[in-house]
């Protein structure tokens, strides 16, 4: 049976911890080094994801653990087998290969135990990279980035190419704290999915910072749920943060809201003042079985903290119980800032504000010209208080380099938490201008616009790379013989 099929039937088993389970081997430097990595000069110890190359025996126990327990799926040891994560170590070189052992370690594991009545699965295990898209570096300049979106994705490729070949079953891209990373991880599945013909469900997991219930980037979960929903997603869920008791609230807003299957995989309560997990397997386990009593989740399994114990026990929490129903995805367009905004049949009206365009204010014009940003964030500000349920923003104009300051501009905004809360509309004339603000919004924007001015052919590819990019769009009537003026010649471009 393929996973697609299990999860229909029964709520499946995610394994538990990898670092902290590590941990308990007491490994040396020496483990961490081995004989292949034996010259290279930096500490090495805690950069978990090298013993694929030098102590694969003790990732392949740690997966048999997990698989005796009772696991349905187990996460392949790559956190951080990516470029950016690696750099920290100066081992971004091996960084594709510490993905595929991990693969080919977890599917050797997975293989041993899978039969006929009891599949197992391998989840390749992508994490965010120790930088954020969305947020700056620089308290003193909030348009600095410490990453880009190009940076990050031709590092998810590499890593998850890697991941592929090594035989997993599913891609986990997993303790996701900035959406922008995440629209990169999956926009690189993508391009691996089209280059090797090989289409595998794409399973999220979101982090959440505080009880507030945000993201560190700051946005809500039904935020993040409009953000991703233009991408083809499996699974959704929540993991890390939060013990079982804190994450119940967020998780059951998520399964409420969420249109695809729902995970749940928290840590063994919260760290206490050492930095270690006092939840036990028995006083968790009655917290799981409460997410699926209740129908709230269609995954269970376990993060910080936790071992082949708990999954054990939430095996047994979860034997013949109904798994969670699935919801319909709401037939609204949503879209979102650091707040989501589902455009109803009750609002009747969007109001767009148009204020930040350089064509129709030469205030802003002025402004941004002068370099004067914060002023000219002041009228985004404003255009928000007022009432503007989405912000427009234009830098074409002869005497500006565009695409720089619709950069420059959208990640200033995306620091001021009273405007990031509403969409974005993208709008420019200059295509290159519109993919590079596409790389900049965590929340799903709106593109203004495309049209059949240049041809079936260009309005396709720009369609695409909307859709890559999991934004909104406007289509204007526009075609080769030029903008449509009466209502046949509407319909006959639409």
């Amino acid at each position: 049976m393929t996973l697609q099929e299990v999860i229909k039937q029964r709520v499946m088993i995610l394994d538990g911890a990898m670092g902290t389970r590590i941990q308990r081997f007491g490994l040396s430097e020496s483990d961490f080094h081995g004989y292949a990595l034996l010259r290279h000069h930096d500490v090495l110890m805690g950069n978990n994801d090298v013993l694929n190359i030098t102590r694969p025996d003790v990732i392949g126990q740690i997966h048999r653990c997990y698989l005796e327990a009772g696991a349905d799926l187990i996460t392949t040891n790559t956190f951080s087998s990516q470029r950016i994560s690696q750099a920290d170590y100066h081992l971004e070189e091996y960084s594709r290969r510490l993905a595929l052992e991990g693969a080919r370690i977890a599917r050797e594991a997975a293989d041993q135990y899978s039969t006929p009545s009891h599949p197992r699965f391998v989840c390749g295990s992508v994490g965010p990279t120790n930088k954020s898209c969305s947020m700056s570096p620089d308290v003193s300049d909030p348009a600095a980035r410490a990453i880009t979106y190009d940076q990050l994705y031709d590092a998810f490729s590499e890593q998850i190419d890697a991941l592929v070949e090594g035989g997993v079953d599913a891609l986990l891209i997993e303790t996701i704290f900035d959406t922008l990373n995440a629209k990169a991880a999956m926009d690189a599945a993508q391009n691996v999915f089209t280059r090797r013909g090989k289409t595998l469900p794409l399973m999220l997991s979101v982090t959440i910072s505080d009880l507030a219930g945000r993201t560190l980037s700051g946005q809500t979960l039904d935020a993040f749920l409009a953000s991703i929903s233009s991408y083809p997603v499996f699974s959704v869920g929540l993991n890390c943060s939060f013990g079982a008791l804190q994450m119940k609230p967020f998780l059951k807003e998520l399964s409420e809201k969420a249109p695809y299957y729902v995970s749940a995989y928290p840590n063994a309560g919260l760290p206490n003042s050492m930095g270690l997990y006092d939840e036990t397997a028995e006083t968790m386990a009655p917290w799981m079985g409460e997410f699926i009593d209740e129908g709230l989740v269609n995954i269970i399994g376990g993060c910080c903290g936790t071992d082949e114990h708990f999954i054990r026990l939430f095996a047994e929490a979860a034997k013949g119980k109904a798994t969670r129903v699935v919801p319909d995805a709401p037939q609204v367009m949503r879209l979102s800032g650091l707040e989501a905004l589902h455009v109803t049949p009750e609002i009747r009206f969007v109001n767009v504000g148009e204020r930040c365009n350089v064509a129709g204010s030469r205030k802003f014009l002025r402004l941004i010209k002068e370099r004067k940003y914060d002023e000219a964030v002041s009228i985004a500000r404003k255009q928000v208080a007022d009432g503007a349920l989405v912000i427009d923003i234009n830098m074409d104009d002869g005497l500006l380099d565009a695409r720089e300051e619709m950069v420059r501009f959208l990640n200033t905004i995306a620091s001021e938490p009273d405007i990031a809360r509403v969409p974005v509309m993208i709008d420019s004339s200059d295509w290159e201008v519109v993919t590079a603000a596409l790389k900049c919004v965590q929340g799903k924007c709106i593109v203004n616009s495309i049209s059949l001015k240049e041809g079936e052919d260009v309005f396709v590819s720009h369609a695409h790379t909307v859709r890559r990019f999991g934004a909104a769009v406007v289509v204007m009537c526009f075609d080769e013989q030029g903008q449509a003026t009466s209502y046949e010649r509407r319909i006959e471009i639409a």
